[in-house]
């Protein structure tokens, strides 16, 4: 589905990812984890197209769209949840919703988003900045939805929220995985509470030990 193969990016004269290698199959999730600054954020920025990379190679399906602008790359299938959330904060539940549908949506028309999401079909004719942090974070994972994704890109989407509601996001993206969504998962985990909510398959303490950063959830 999504293989990240040899993937370089500067800023300027800094060399900011150096060789990094993913491999994300159809239908599930892979989690890539550490601390600021190692380039977790730059990563998917450079997938989107948003970061232009100076060597190597995204491949999707097969296809290598590296380099390429950032609304060829969500027109090809890739959906992008910024580190933030990035909502407008002017704009209705819906009206962010819809700005995002290029098309009427089929896998996730807005019926199915606010099933998926209860609480925002409650709030639907508020406005973004009138949201919690939790619903703002849901609404931002709508609006990515709604373009019928092949891939969603999640950039660190527990930041700020309590645990109860990161526990309420972490079955929200394995139901969505369940119904088909590939999900790559940018994350923090620097505790072994927030592992257990998000239940990765092996201990938070192995992860950081190991050279590789990616593995799956389960």
């Amino acid at each position: 589905m999504l293989s990240v193969k040899a993937l370089n990016a500067h800023y300027g004269t800094s060399h900011v990812l150096q060789g990094v290698d993913l491999e994300l199959h159809d239908g599930t999730i892979l989690a890539v984890l550490g601390r600021n600054g190692v380039g977790k954020t730059t990563t998917v920025r450079a997938i989107m197209g948003l970061v232009r990379p100076s060597f190597g190679n995204v491949l999707l399906d097969g296809e290598d769209i590296a380099g390429w602008s950032p609304h060829r790359v969500a027109r090809a299938g890739i959906a992008y949840v910024p580190e933030g959330r990035l909502i407008f904060p002017d704009l209705t539940v819906i009206e962010n919703i819809r700005v995002a549908e290029r098309h009427p949506a089929k896998a996730w028309p807005l019926q199915r988003l606010l099933e998926l999401f209860p609480a925002l079909r409650e709030r639907a004719g508020n406005k973004g900045a009138q949201l919690s942090g939790g619903e703002q974070q849901m609404l931002a994972i709508a609006r990515a939805l709604v373009s019928d994704p092949k891939v969603l890109l999640l950039d660190e989407p527990s930041q700020g929220l309590a645990p109860l509601v990161v526990r309420e996001l972490a079955r929200v993206v394995r139901d969505l995985c369940e119904s088909g969504v590939t999900i790559l998962l940018i994350e923090q985990m620097k505790n072994r509470s927030a592992a257990a909510i998000w239940r990765f398959d092996q201990p938070l303490s192995d992860v950081f030990e190991r050279k590789s950063p990616a593995l799956c959830l389960r």
